[in-house]
């Protein structure tokens, strides 16, 4: 029997390897590398989930053995994947917030997260950073697409600690509700960050999200400036870093937005009210911004236009709603490194691309906001090895629109073609 065995092994090894299906993309005109000059009449080289070479011309699927598929975007411009660095894909902001949260099943709302990255990649946006969700329920989302169970853009998932009462905290429910739903990872005291950071890496976090200073849509007039102290900020960036990981920090006020910068984080998320003190440590530290316009004009709007919201979350969303795109501009000229984050469910997922014309109203050139959605975020997230840029050796995550939109940045609210990983998802 064991001969036998032995004899069926050594055939299977003598078998020819299969031969990877090469796939050819001939591009109209291609953006490789934002930042650089787009090419035109180029083809794109793919084998499994990688991109293998980038050449001059419209190659022919003769020059290749095996099996070779061309896909014809000659009409088309060509760029990288879009990357979000500020989504939360578990819900929407919207009348029916609490009720759904009561109604819904753990297993429903999943299967909803589920559908929101769906929008969220067929809108060409290949790579999120989930900055705050129910977290199991969210690492799970992420290895399921990892694994190729489910399909969805590649998540990095954060780990959210917060303190006592603060933004990340539970707000708007009864006290009963409070108790029930607070996290593991709420802390007070320098040694309890520690503890929650630890915890929250322990968990599955791939970053540390934590917020430094209070936020629009905690249901408690606490306002929007600082609330962490420096000492439970130093020993969260300090665990968190001596584990790996990075500290992204939520921060409105200046006072909030100072002291994450000090304390050591890697990127400010939404920094609305950015100003020479932030500036100045943003530009010494090389920490991202990241901006989340959208967000703003999406609350502003909604508290004038609806009643769902409580007083104190109305006010807050119309002053910083409106101060954020003015205070962003400051932060851009002054040179600040940017990565695009729109902060999607507060907005609708899906509807990711309309930070990109916001951010052109504010004053960034089109290329520079395609830059801050692929170069930036690869950077942010440390996978500039592997995506950012269509080049050999990278992943093959591929979009394509219409027209230019280096011309228009508009284009990219209707992208025809999505590739992830050399899996096409729309064509």
């Amino acid at each position: 029997m064991l001969k036998r065995l032995s004899v069926i092994f050594a055939a299977v090894t003598l078998l020819p390897a299969a031969h990877a299906e090469t796939v050819l993309i001939h591009a109209g005109e291609l953006l490789a590398v934002p930042g650089e000059r787009p090419l035109s009449a180029q083809t794109v080289v793919i084998e499994d989930d990688r991109i293998i070479a980038v050449r001059t011309g419209y190659l022919s699927a003769d020059e290749f053995d095996g099996e070779t598929r061309i896909i014809d975007l000659r009409n088309q411009f060509v760029l990288p994947g879009l990357m979000d660095m500020h989504v939360h894909l578990q819900g929407e902001l919207g009348p029916n917030n609490d009720s759904d949260n009561l109604k819904m099943s753990d297993q429903l709302k999943q299967m909803r997260s589920i559908h929101y990255a769906m929008n969220t990649l067929l809108a060409g946006f290949t790579t999120v950073r989930d900055a705050g969700s129910s977290p199991q329920e969210m690492y799970a989302l992420r290895d399921a697409i990892n694994h190729g169970w489910i399909d969805g853009p590649r998540i990095i998932a954060a780990g959210g600690v917060g303190i006592t009462g603060g933004h990340a905290d539970i707000s708007g429910v009864s006290p009963e509700l409070m108790e029930l739903w607070t996290s593991a990872n709420v802390c007070d005291g320098p040694y309890d960050c520690r503890r929650a950071t630890r915890n929250a890496i322990k968990y599955g976090a791939d970053l540390i999200k934590i917020t430094s200073t209070g936020g629009v849509l905690t249901d408690r007039a606490t306002g929007t400036g600082r609330q962490m102290e420096m000492d439970e900020l130093i020993e969260v960036v300090r665990a968190a870093k001596s584990m790996g990981r990075k500290v992204a920090s939520h921060a409105h006020q200046e006072d909030g937005i100072v002291a994450a910068l000090e304390a050591g984080v890697d990127s400010i998320e939404h920094g609305s009210y950015a100003g020479p003190d932030a500036i100045r440590l943003f530009l010494k530290s090389g920490a991202y911004l990241v901006p989340t316009l959208l967000a703003g004009k999406t609350v502003a709007t909604l508290a004038v236009e609806t009643d769902f919201m409580s007083d104190a979350i109305k006010e807050k969303a119309i002053r910083v709603g409106n101060d954020m795109a003015g205070n962003f501009a400051k932060a851009y000229k002054a040179g600040v490194n940017i990565a695009y984050g729109t902060d999607s469910g507060v907005s609708r997922h899906g509807d990711n691309a309309r930070e990109a014309v916001l951010m052109v109203e504010a004053g960034m050139s089109e290329m520079e906001v395609i830059v801050t959605a692929t170069i930036n975020a690869a950077d942010l997230i440390d996978m500039s090895d592997s995506i950012g840029t269509i080049e050999a050796g990278k992943f093959a995550d591929i979009i394509a629109v219409d027209r230019s939109p280096l011309s228009d940045i508009e284009a990219l609210l209707d992208v025809d073609f999505v590739m992830k990983g050399g899996k096409v998802y729309k064509d």
